[in-house]
């Protein structure tokens, strides 16, 4: 499927929210959660929460397990609420929570949890704008870049999208996203980010010119396969301002001239940071929902997790195409996204993120 057309899945909604949401008791429970008070799952009612017994300690404390709340906290409470909720909805309970409690719910989150479990929380209150343009800033800032982070964004949204990003990036952190990029990142790969953000590969029409397609590809075959060297600028102006429906006729067209397919030939061209961005472009154009399950398959395969991927690719789709990339990581790999999550997780991080990924059969 071309990347664009997951924009208008609906059916791949993985997180719908409450059907009838009331944000007031929600953020009550939520208190009671974090004081250590009596705890009854929302599902049997907001008085019958009320009513319930106090909430067991957790044994773990603050430091005893990076994925549990301190002692006192009930981790189960807080995933009940906020993995049951549309992000919509999530933000009507923050503004519940300051008025009846007078605290920042973002803030009293923080200082009640720890370690995945907090980050994976904590992704979810954040409005989606807000939280890509937040992993962005947070991939730039420090030492070292996170350029993974930033070709994974900038290469799978559309142009409406990375817009809404940048203002919501110059809001929170003052300053401009482009700028940023161009500061934190050099040569050819700063030049493909730079493009890659002005998000002009977005075409709803489907209309494709045979013959500009044709001339692309032998362009792309000049400017690689048969040269000494890569001129590196035309595969990047090419796979950055040509719609997917287009560049899926590019790729055909490309492989009868240079009798192998462009990612082989982009492999063989190029290197490091700027392959895996013009590689991501190219995932991203065959199959969008192919490349979240890769993103996904590969950030729990092998030893160790990455976690900021596990917890930025399931909290960001999640109410877009979750249901469709568990589809095709299945497809792909022959398991289901939540057995790998249970296998390589645990404690209330897993809980909170298979409650997210949903049924999964």
């Amino acid at each position: 499927m071309a990347w664009w057309k997951a924009w208008v899945e609906q059916e791949g909604v993985s997180v719908k929210g409450s059907p009838h949401f009331n944000p007031d008791p929600d953020a009550e429970t939520l208190y009671k959660a974090m004081k250590g008070i009596g705890y009854v799952s929302p599902l049997l009612g907001h008085h019958a929460a009320a009513l319930s017994s106090p909430a067991p300690i957790s044994p773990w404390g603050k430091w005893g397990c990076s994925c549990h709340a301190p002692a006192g906290t009930n981790e189960q409470a807080i995933i009940d609420v906020l993995t049951k909720r549309s992000n919509a909805q999530r933000q009507q309970i923050a503004k519940s929570f300051k008025a009846q409690f007078g605290k920042d719910l973002i803030e009293t989150l923080k200082s009640e949890l720890s370690g995945k479990f907090e980050r994976l929380i904590i992704a979810l209150m954040y409005p989606p704008y807000r939280y890509e343009a937040k992993e962005l800033y947070d991939a730039m800032k420090g030492i070292g870049t996170k350029e993974g982070v930033i070709i994974e964004i900038l290469a799978s949204r559309t142009k409406n999208q990375l817009q809404e990003i940048m203002k919501a990036y110059e809001e929170d952190y003052g300053s401009n996203l482009e700028e940023d990029i161009k500061a934190d990142t050099s040569g050819y790969l700063e030049r493909i980010l730079v493009c890659l953000l002005q998000g002009s590969r977005d075409d709803l029409s489907g209309y494709v010119d045979p013959g500009l397609a044709l001339q692309d590809a032998q362009d792309l075959y000049a400017a690689g396969e048969k040269i000494c060297g890569t001129d590196e600028m035309k595969f990047i102006t090419i796979l950055c301002t040509r719609s997917a429906t287009h560049l899926m006729r590019v790729f055909e067209e490309y492989e009868k001239i240079a009798n192998k397919s462009i990612e082989d030939s982009i492999k063989s061209e190029t290197h490091g940071s700027l392959e895996e961005a013009m590689l991501t472009v190219v995932k991203c154009t065959r199959n969008l929902h192919g490349y979240f399950a890769e993103r996904l398959y590969f950030a729990m395969k092998g030893a160790g997790t990455l976690d900021g991927t596990l917890i930025r690719n399931i909290v960001s789709r999640s109410e877009i195409d979750l249901n469709l990339i568990k589809n095709q990581f299945k497809k792909m790999y022959g398991k289901t996204l939540s057995s790998m999550i249970m296998e390589d997780t645990s404690g209330d991080y897993k809980n909170a993120l298979l409650n997210l990924v949903g049924s999964d059969l």
